[in-house]
């Protein structure tokens, strides 16, 4: 057997912003379909929004998102997540970890995703790991990147 997860991300309106800025950090080929494109009525308010679209790259990284239908697009994504005395807090139901194999890498996907983003805890060495870090990017999208040691590969 043989599965692969990926993870879907939901927007409000700026889906394909997103893919754009996700592609911008790690490269790959952006898929996009419109609400329109499967049958939407192509004047209808809407139909320029993204139904499905995915972002996949050579080496593996892969997301997929979508334009909540009818969500107002100054509504606030959910959650907030904050550090406070060496512990993570946070109301948000998951973050988005990306593994990288080495430190060079890493720091070449934080300084592309850091772009107006809300820094949590800055790329740095770590116990665990010789660069990790966390940050919540200008889609509301809370990423987790740090670099693979024997201990944390898994």
């Amino acid at each position: 057997m043989n599965i692969t997860t990926t993870t879907h991300l939901n927007f409000r309106g700026d889906a394909r912003q997103a893919l754009e800025f996700y592609q911008s950090a790690f490269g790959g080929l952006v898929s996009i379909a419109t609400y329109g494109d499967f049958g939407m009525p192509k004047d209808a308010p809407g139909a320029d929004k993204v139904v499905f679209g995915q972002l996949e790259s050579e080496d593996g990284f892969r997301v997929m998102a979508y334009d909540i239908p009818g969500a107002p697009a100054d509504s606030i994504p959910g959650g907030t997540t904050r550090r406070e005395n060496g512990v993570t807090l946070t109301d948000q139901p998951f973050f988005v970890s990306v593994r990288s194999t080495t430190l060079e890498e890493a720091v070449q996907h934080w300084d592309k995703l850091s772009a107006g983003a809300s820094i949590i805890e800055p790329l740095a060495a770590s116990a665990w790991s010789p660069g990790f870090g966390m940050l919540t990017d200008g889609f509301g999208v809370t990423w987790i990147l740090d670099v693979a040691t024997e201990q944390n590969a898994g």
